[in-house]
């Protein structure tokens, strides 16, 4: 197991190798997994964070249970570029599993994908739905892990590069998703 970009890691990936798209927090992880074409994210449910063997138990069955080979990590880099403790957090939850490779079998690839601000899109777009707070929180975590990677799919598809890419405004961020409010630009609008 690897840690590459995410150019590498679908250079590598085997003819119809799924990646799954994990939006990790403190008390939930949330997951989503791409088609084998790598075009389309689905959510497909939250693991509720316990012991990180547990954790990472659950995440190797999801991933076994839908032949996915690689991971795709939301990194929560601040709104300035920088790192903080979240993502010193998420690259040691990447480090823990790079030390289980009997988990997995074949050893996946990880890839980090920026994810500032996907917990808030997806906040925006389930209130625009009028979801009941309830059902959001019942939710927000899979669909933030779906966000995270249509994102970093979308960027696949449009040729990729390496590394990190900046995130946009409006539709042409992460997944493509735009508030109703926003205009073209993805300001408020008007």
């Amino acid at each position: 197991m690897a840690i590459r970009n995410l150019t590498d890691l679908r250079a590598g990936l085997p003819r119809n190798g799924r990646l799954i798209g994990l939006d990790i927090g403190e008390k939930t992880i949330g997951l989503a997994v791409s088609d084998p074409d790598l075009r389309v994210a689905s959510p497909i449910g939250t693991i509720r964070r316990t012991k990180f063997t547990q954790d990472a138990t659950e995440l190797a069955r999801a991933m076994r249970d839908r032949g996915v080979t690689a991971l795709v990590l939301g990194l929560p880099v601040n709104m300035d570029g920088t790192e903080g403790p979240r993502c010193q957090s998420v690259r040691q939850f990447a480090q823990n599993l790079l030390e289980r490779p009997q988990l997995f079998g074949d050893e996946p690839e990880i890839a980090f994908w920026d994810e500032r601000l996907s917990t808030s899109a997806v906040e925006r777009m389930m209130i625009g739905f009028d979801m009941t707070r309830k059902r959001r929180d019942e939710v927000v975590d899979k669909l933030a892990a779906t966000y995270i990677l249509q994102g970093a799919l979308d960027f696949l598809s449009r040729g990729g590069g390496p590394g990190l890419p900046p995130v946009t405004g409006g539709g042409d961020g992460p997944g493509g998703w735009r508030h109703p409010d926003d205009d073209e630009d993805g300001n408020g609008g008007g």
